[in-house]
């Protein structure tokens, strides 16, 4: 009977995430900020060309001035949407409802009309927007909306003629200049807005919000920018001359809101950390070593852009650098999803950002191949496809442990989007026994089978087939003369 039992599924992220990337168009220089909206994904960045998947850099390319589209679907360049931009945009966010991509950068002019770093645009007709033109005096870094709010940071001292440090905000209706002001006394490097918008997050290198102690961290009123209490910025170590942690990235969720941090000097604080919205209360937080740039929350899993190298609990350094991984939002830990990108110039960190059309994940950066293959700036991650298939096993090593039983032993299967695979010792072609065992790539244990049903004083031949519910792969034979 054990030679007709179906193949149980693996369990694999429950995001529905495969660790396998699909096709899309590149950048030849790093993407900073993402937004998907309306079917298409929106991408600013270094860049001034893009080429079609699977093309050599210099090669195909079509000219795009740090802004471009591309169908969320296909991942092929959106023809329609092509403005020229005279400098670098840092962030992209999306209005809730999708009618409008606001960017935000180093640039003054689009299309030849003046947008000091800030300008939005129609979804539908790729339009710049009119009422949308703040005079920002200096580099915006990061966006955010809220209500109809639009809050922005960076490295700007003045907006429209008014002392705004660092961040402000302006309405999404009219354009016009908000009170809103935090008063950052350096840069803000992220923002986000609570979903319910009771309360906006602010990161960065800053020391002072409003003139009070606020170490790159800070929950702050959403109609005025004055601080509230926010216990879990405990979470960041003050600044030492042997680390200085900065947050890089923020992500709210419903009830909580999510942290990743990037420090300076050797075994400086470089992980994520979760938050209470409603009490400002830590609920966890990880110590994985290795800048953490990017985190996006994919039906209801969190994923993460970084270059860890060491997470405490899980792998520590000899495993490589890991630029992608999942993690549980509940209490921080490593999920069962593993694909890989490289660092390339000019950060050198790998993936800087990542954004979510609901059920695919879009990730850009500064890497120039992912799980092995060329792909520069730019790519996607959906739930469609079978996903990664296991890693074949080696051929089982035989013992004879009793008259008529024969034991079957291989290190367990690694796969990037499953950790609990399913084992099965064949006997020529018949299944003579089954077993699941969970592994990652810091934890391979060995997998054992027994056959006690050997015919005795046979020679037989035996070999191991490994199921992730999709892809079955199968070692080769090992031989063995039954007791």
């Amino acid at each position: 009977m054990l030679g007709v039992v179906p193949a149980a599924p693996a369990t694999a992220t429950g995001a529905g995430l495969t660790a396998v990337a699909v096709s899309t168009w590149q950048t030849d220089a790093s993407v900073l900020g993402l937004a998907v909206a309306k079917g298409k994904a929106y991408v600013g960045g270094r860049f001034l060309t893009v080429r079609p998947p699977g093309a050599a850099a210099g090669t195909h390319e079509t000219s795009r001035t740090y802004l471009a589209a591309f169908s969320q679907s296909t991942g092929a360049l959106d023809a329609g949407m092509n403005h020229v931009l005279n400098g670098i945009v840092w962030a992209v966010v999306a209005s809730a409802d999708g009618s409008r991509v606001y960017i935000g950068g180093d640039f003054t002019r689009v299309d030849g009309q003046v947008r000091n770093r800030i300008a939005a645009f129609n979804t539908a007709t790729g339009a710049l927007v009119a009422a949308i033109a703040p005079q920002v005096s200096y580099r915006v870094k990061a966006l955010a909306i809220g209500g109809s709010s639009l809050y922005f940071g960076g490295s700007f001292g003045i907006v429209n003629g008014v002392t705004r440090n660092r961040a402000a905000a302006i309405s999404t209706v009219t354009g016009a200049l908000l009170p809103w002001n935090p008063n950052a006394d350096n840069d803000v490097y992220a923002i986000d807005a609570a979903d319910d918008n009771s309360k906006v997050y602010l990161g960065g290198s800053f020391a002072k919000i409003g003139g009070t102690s606020h170490w790159a961290v800070a929950s702050v009123n959403n109609s005025t920018g004055a601080p509230l209490r926010f216990a879990a910025a405990s979470a960041v170590p003050s600044p030492s001359s042997g680390c200085t942690s900065r947050v890089k990235d923020i992500e709210t969720s419903g009830s909580r809101v999510y942290f990743a941090n990037a420090g300076d000097g050797w075994g400086c604080f470089d992980g994520t950390w979760a938050a209470d919205v409603a009490t400002g209360n830590l609920v966890w937080k990880s110590t994985c070593l290795g800048a953490t740039e990017a985190i996006t929350m994919v039906n209801g899993w969190l994923f993460k852009g970084s270059h860890a190298h060491s997470c405490p609990g899980a792998f520590s350094d000899g495993s490589g650098t890991h630029f992608l991984l999942l993690q549980n939002p509940a209490n921080g830990s490593l999920g069962p999803w593993f694909p890989n990108t490289n660092a390339g110039p000019p950060t050198s960190v790998g993936p800087l950002v990542s954004a979510t059309g609901g059920s695919d994940l879009w990730i850009g950066g500064d890497f120039t191949k992912v799980n092995g293959a060329g792909q520069q700036g730019l790519t996607r991650f959906t739930n469609l496809g079978a996903g990664a298939a296991p890693s074949a096993p080696a051929s089982p090593t035989l013992s004879r442990p009793a008259i008529g039983q024969v034991k079957a032993t291989v290190q367990a299967s690694l796969d990037n989007d499953d950790i609990r695979l399913t084992y099965r010792l064949l006997r020529g072609t018949t299944v003579v026994a089954v077993t699941r065992v969970s592994s990652a790539f810091w934890s391979r244990p060995t997998v054992t089978l027994t056959d006690t049903t050997a015919p005795t004083r046979t020679t037989q031949n035996y070999r191991i087939e490994v199921s992730d519910g999709s892809h079955a792969v199968r070692s080769g034979y090992s031989t063995v003369t039954v007791r």
